[in-house]
């Protein structure tokens, strides 16, 4: 495990970020590169060919039959990876395991009504409706501020 240090500075000071470490590991310049692109990436294949998608295109990810499908708003790609895998890989982001079998980005969901048995009804900005599982209520609850 390593310390983070966060400190705000003015505008008028050049931001910066300073990593310090024992060596220069493959997780070190793994951080270093999702840093520098900018943007948060995971691969999806659909129709024989390897996409990078960014994960704020993303409006959930689902394992069905021990396959995982990523959908973003018009298009579904498969993806090798297992869930727990994407959600490891995506933490610090968006993306939110919701249920046993789903990650959601909640940056798209447009809004969240209670149900049945603990468990919340979130409509996506896409209009589909995913279920937040009730022992994933709280954390989701804690996430968004409610």
């Amino acid at each position: 495990m390593f310390k983070v240090t966060i400190r705000q500075v003015e505008r008028s000071v050049e931001e910066e970020i300073v990593i310090k470490c024992h060596e220069i590991s493959d997780e070190v310049l793994s951080v270093v590169e999702r840093l520098k692109s900018g943007d948060e990436m995971i691969l999806g294949a659909r129709d024989g060919e390897v996409f990078r998608i960014p994960i704020k295109e993303i409006y959930y990810v689902e394992s069905v039959d021990n396959k995982t499908y990523i959908y973003l708003q018009k298009n579904v790609y498969d993806s090798k990876l297992k869930l727990y895998e994407i959600e490891e890989s995506c933490a610090g982001t968006k993306l939110f395991r919701c249920s046993k079998s789903m990650i959601v980005n909640i940056a798209k969901i447009r809004s969240v009504t209670p149900s049945v048995n603990g468990r919340f009804e979130a409509k996506l900005q896409n209009g589909e409706v995913i279920i937040i599982s009730r022992q994933y209520v709280q954390a989701f609850k804690k996430k968004i501020g409610m």
